[in-house]
């Protein structure tokens, strides 16, 4: 393999931009293929090349036994604002790549009683990643850090969500 650097179509990122920004194709999507997610209140809210952001209510179907949102759903919103933009940029790579979550962990800090937003700052670092696995053509894993806030910036709870990225022949 040469060692030039492998890039991400630019063209193919700002589609994927497009799609995921827009409320009612984004809001299929999700219906479509994370109906829990959808179903639990689950929303993109933001999302660029360097931080996306996601949110959950707490509701009737979102909520636990303990009138706060279940942990589950705090759970699917964390992992989206590091899944999505996981899928931008395998979707945007010149070659094929699999993507799979091998890993979380979690620290609950607060009862989540109303929306909480999750925030992922650390998107070059899984841009990096792929661009190993494409380069290298060897697996790759990396751990992202997102953070749910309520709407006072309380820290509820955090979650790292470990990605493993593979070349497919």
């Amino acid at each position: 393999m040469d060692n030039s650097m492998t890039t991400f179509n630019t063209d193919a990122v700002q589609s994927f931009l497009k799609f995921v920004r827009h409320p009612f194709k984004f809001s299929a999507f999700l219906l479509w293929k994370l109906p829990a997610a959808w179903l639990s209140g689950v929303r993109l809210r933001f999302i660029d090349t360097e931080t996306c952001i996601t949110s959950v209510p707490f509701r009737w179907l979102s909520q636990n036994p303990f009138r706060s949102t279940y942990f589950a759903c705090l759970a699917m919103a964390g992992e989206l604002s590091t899944g999505l933009p996981a899928m931008m940029y395998v979707r945007s790579a010149p070659k094929r790549i699999s993507m799979l979550v091998t890993g979380m962990e979690s620290v609950f800090i607060k009862k989540a009683t109303g929306l909480t937003i999750f925030t992922c700052t650390e998107l070059p670092l899984l841009r990096s990643a792929i661009e190993n696995t494409l380069n290298n053509d060897t697996p790759q894993t990396v751990t992202l850090h997102t953070e749910g806030r309520d709407k006072d910036g309380i820290l509820i709870a955090t979650f790292a969500i470990t990605w493993s990225f593979k070349s497919k022949s």
